[in-house]
């Protein structure tokens, strides 16, 4: 973000990824949940700092595609696919919103 924010427009916008392992932790995923909780509490904080600026941040659950290979680690959570991940992505940029962590469904 340091980088970043020298980088784009006077009212440009930031997206960042965290997880759903910030709310809903599973087995062996401490280290994970960590740094979910952390990259959220960071775009809270920091769009204080940069505005105006924007900094928001996606958080999925576990990704319909990505089943295959994830989805034994989170049992009874509900998939979210890819394309309304997309769609939480535009509401991050074009939005004019800050601060906010979108949790597509």
């Amino acid at each position: 973000m340091r980088q970043g924010t020298a980088r784009i427009a006077a009212r440009g916008s930031s997206t960042l990824i965290t997880g759903v392992l910030s709310r809903d932790p599973i087995p062996t995923g401490s280290a994970a949940a960590r740094a979910n909780g952390a990259v959220e509490s960071f775009v809270r904080a920091a769009a204080v700092d940069i505005a105006p600026q924007r900094v928001n941040a996606v958080s999925p659950t576990v990704v319909t595609e990505s089943l295959a290979d994830y989805g034994a680690f989170f049992p009874g959570v509900q998939p979210v696919g890819l394309a309304e991940v997309a769609v939480a992505y535009v509401r991050s940029v074009e939005g004019g919103q800050a601060g906010q962590v979108y949790e597509p469904v």
